[in-house]
């Protein structure tokens, strides 16, 4: 009797046991695997998800890659589609229901939500029966009909522009030539002509001639080959006067000052494959273009703006749904406390020579003017620069494409300002420290071996501190530094003047640099200039500025909306000393044998310091020389001009910074 009450209750519970597992799956149970795959985005496994009736719309495959190629265009990401399972079984009709569910997700054109319901309908399959999911169109996006397309539109952002201090257009959205030719108004020269044109535009004939062979080239179209820019009135002259050879305006990028301004404003290109990978999620597209150089590279993010996005249906009947926008924010304009005219003047005073200038205000600290010369032709980098004009820039032993006034430089005898306000300022030199010179070489001891100071000029006699910066002697600063100065309040007093130190600043430059003064001979060279010292060009111009900003090192700036008058640092020479040198460096322009004496000019006073730079590997060799001149109105705190030339003497840049001066003079400024 046992035994069969054992058997009677496994028996029971294995019935309900098959009972249970032979249970179909409910409607809610099926969507709630159908949702969890779309979520993963497992579209392959969805479309087995799919009702009978649904399979013959739309195949696998293209089910698949409709799918994957709306998420990819559109960029869909966190994508939630949520469907909440009922606690208890519901009620359905015996082959069909419908079941509400909702779908977020983030686009590339913003946010897209939407409320649907997904009818699903019993089939049987295999001898069983399961619940599929009746798809539709509708479940991409609820207004997506069969027959409508869905519409990406970008929107581009207009660049924003570079502007100088006066709202002059350095950087521009403008026009350039768009040169073509129509085939059909060539004629029976045709041959003869696209030679020539090949010549003007620096194409191959086999450029032109591919161009003209297209498909879809008609006698009577035109046919379009390079981009110009207007402003090349030479280059149009010659191209216009060939027949059948004419042009369209496009939108391009202008720089309308040209060389002048190619090193500090740079150019933009077109993006690259390695662009948009690098700036995945950016924004960027394969039609946008990028800073290559330059403050356009520096500030691509201020002057870019967002493209405007609408992601939209584009219904059969003709009428539009829109899903998503994301509306344009042009880039932001960026004003420059330049001064395009005086950087043009320093420009024309370099053409020709390697070399660079800066500009300052010493009391606001504005850049009126930060030049590299030679430069080359922006717009022309812009449009596409031919593979040959490109290799003759490289290959240009003046280096056009080396922007010179972000890097540092031995600065020569233009250090000899700031030597001497450090030995004033610690009190280890006064104006009437002196030293008897008379040789025109000089060494501390025998221990220097063969090495020897050499000076400038050989005037001999006693030398104090004002004759040492009149005649600009290399002896006098060699020994002041080693048996006055000495090596540690030197180093002290040139960062003082702000080496090893770069404040922020719109365009990245170099820090200038002392070096290592582990020998007398380096402290003894570095005192005039020499040794491992190096400056750029702009903090040279700020480093003579504490002369006429009541002591204080101006901080240099750029950006028009900078605050003016920062310090970067505090008294570094006092309003004694300071008179005290500007007469010295005033005197270096008045007294006849000054080294500057060729910069002296009627009704209008200068003061300033020359240096030549030598470098070479050991003494006894002719070295690269570097010239320098560093001059100011000691009267009118308000324009420091530094100029360097390479391959070049102080005279020829004494000479160059003088006819900047008188024009400026001539136009009453």
């Amino acid at each position: 009797m046992k035994r069969m009450f054992l058997f009677l209750v496994g028996f029971i519970f294995f019935a309900v046991f098959v009972a249970g597992c032979s249970k179909e799956p409910t409607p809610e149970e099926r969507f709630s695997q159908y949702v969890k795959l779309w979520n993963d985005q497992k579209f392959e496994e969805m479309y087995g998800y799919l009702s009978e009736e649904a399979k013959g719309t739309i195949s696998k495959e293209e089910f698949v890659n409709r799918y994957n190629k709306i998420y990819k265009d559109l960029e869909i990401n966190k994508l939630k589609v949520s469907y909440k399972q009922p606690e208890e079984e519901q009620e359905h009709k015996e082959d069909q229901t419908s079941l509400p569910f909702s779908a977020k997700m983030e686009s590339v054109g913003g946010p897209i939500a939407f409320d649907h319901e997904a009818t699903l309908v019993k089939e049987e399959r295999d001898k069983e029966s399961n619940w599929y999911v009746d798809w539709d169109t509708t479940f991409i996006f609820p207004e997506l009909g069969s027959g409508d397309k869905i519409s990406f539109q970008n929107v581009k952002a207009e660049r924003g522009a570079i502007l100088d201090r006066e709202g002059n257009g350095l950087a521009i959205n403008g026009t350039a030539l768009q040169i073509g030719v129509v085939p059909g108004e060539m004629g029976e020269q045709k041959d003869q002509i696209i030679k020539k044109l090949a010549g003007m535009l620096d194409m191959s004939e086999e450029q032109i001639n591919k161009a003209l062979n297209a498909s879809w080239v008609k006698p009577e179209h035109f046919v379009p080959l390079k981009k110009i820019s207007r402003t090349d009135e030479a280059l149009q002259e010659k191209v216009f006067a060939l027949a059948g050879v004419t042009s369209q305006q496009v939108g391009a990028r202008e720089y309308p000052y040209g060389e002048s301004l190619s090193h500090l404003l740079g150019y933009i290109g077109p993006v690259t494959a390695d662009d948009l990978e690098k700036l995945e999620g950016k924004g960027y597209s394969s039609t946008d273009f990028i800073g290559r150089r330059g403050l356009e590279q520096v500030l691509e993010e201020q002057l870019k703006g967002t493209n405007g996005i609408k992601i939209s249906i584009k219904k059969e009947n003709g009428t539009e749904k829109v899903l998503a926008e994301k509306p344009v924010v042009n880039g932001k304009d960026i004003k420059l406390t330049i001064d395009v005219v005086m950087q043009e003047q320093l420009y024309d005073q370099l053409k020709g020579k390697a070399g660079t200038s800066a500009a300052l205000n010493p009391t606001t600290g504005e850049t009126l003017a930060l030049v590299s010369s030679p430069g080359f032709d922006p717009n022309e980098m812009t449009l596409g620069i031919s593979q040959n004009k490109r290799k003759l820039l490289e290959e240009n032993p003046l280096q056009p494409f080396l922007n010179r006034f972000k890097l540092t430089y031995a600065p020569g005898s233009v250090l000899k300002a700031v030597t001497a306000a450090i030995g004033l300022e610690s009190g280890k030199l006064t104006p009437k420290t002196a030293y008897e010179i008379n040789t025109k070489q000089w060494q501390k001891d025998a221990s220097w071996g063969n090495y020897k100071v050499t000076r400038y000029s050989d005037i001999k006699g006693n030398i104090d501190l004002e004759k040492a910066l009149i005649y600009s002697d290399n002896i006098y600063f060699a020994r002041a530094a080693l048996e006055k100065i000495g090596a540690d309040t030197f180093a002290e007093g040139l960062k003082k003047f702000g080496f090893e130190d770069q404040p922020e600043y719109l365009y990245p430059m170099e820090p200038s640099q002392i070096g290592k003064m582990e020998s007398e001979i380096s402290l003894a060279d570095s005192a005039y200039g020499q040794g491992q010292v190096e400056m750029n060009v702009l903090h040279l111009a700020a480093a003579y500025s504490p002369l006429m900003n009541k002591g204080n090192l101006i901080k240099p700036i750029l950006g028009i909306e900078d605050q003016q008058g920062q310090v970067w640092n505090e008294n570094v020479i006092t309003p004694e000393n300071s008179a005290t040198l500007n007469k010295m460096l005033t005197k270096v322009v008045t007294d006849p044998r000054g080294t500057a004496h060729s910069a002296m000019m009627a009704n209008y006073p200068l003061a300033g310091k020359t240096g030549t730079a030598e470098i070479k590997q050991k003494q006894g060799e002719k070295g690269k020389e570097l010239g320098w001149f560093v001059a100011y109105n000691p009267q009118s705190a308000d324009l420091i001009v530094s100029m360097m030339i390479e391959n070049s003497g102080s005279k020829d840049v004494v000479t160059r910074v003088k006819a900047f001066y008188q024009l400026r003079q001539q136009s009453g400024l």
